[in-house]
């Protein structure tokens, strides 16, 4: 749980167009506001990742997503994957912004099964962007410490301890039930 005092700063910080770490399922992830273009293009620029292979968005409740994508399936049907660790390519809606979404239509979400990132986001009343927090193609963060020898103060480190998951989450098309990551 986050305390009080740290959110203000966490918000702070988002505002600004800063970029934080936050435990995850498997990893601590790198994250900001998906809506900030700076903070986005500073959240590459330190993972050294293209901007056209697009990033997914977490989110601790369905309405922070509804902004993102052109609709959502049937309750029902989300239930099967959500909360969890899958991420669903969905088709990206008019507000999605293209430095989220990269060269792809659809736009990559997850509603969190971490309960400290889903507490941060409904804290934040936003999903927020998640990846792994390293460079593209090293060995993500697995703890607060490694966050901060890795970034310093380049980021906006938040305590936590990570999930129990070995692995990232699957990501999954929603409309061919095609798998792009096991």
């Amino acid at each position: 749980m986050i305390p009080a005092s740290l959110l203000g700063r966490v918000r702070r910080h988002l505002r600004a167009g800063g970029v934080i770490a936050y435990a995850t399922e498997s990893c601590y992830g790198l994250g900001c506001d998906p809506g900030n273009y700076a903070a986005v293009r500073l959240l590459l620029k330190i993972k050294r990742r293209r901007q056209s292979r697009g990033l997914i968005l977490v989110a601790g409740r369905l309405n922070q997503l509804k902004r993102h994508v052109a609709s959502l399936p049937k309750r029902d049907d989300l239930r099967k994957f959500w909360p969890g660790p899958y991420t669903l390519l969905l088709n990206a809606s008019r507000f999605a912004p293209k430095w989220i979404t990269g060269k792809h239509g659809k736009i990559a979400v997850r509603l969190t099964a971490h309960p400290d990132a889903a507490k941060l986001c409904n804290s934040l009343n936003m999903a927020l962007v998640s990846t792994s927090a390293n460079v593209s193609g090293m060995k993500p963060a697995k703890t607060y410490r490694d966050c901060i020898s890795r970034f310093g103060n380049r980021i906006l480190t938040i305590p936590g301890k990570i999930g129990k998951r070995k692995t990232p989450s699957t990501i999954m098309d929603m409309e061919t039930g095609k798998i792009f990551r096991p």
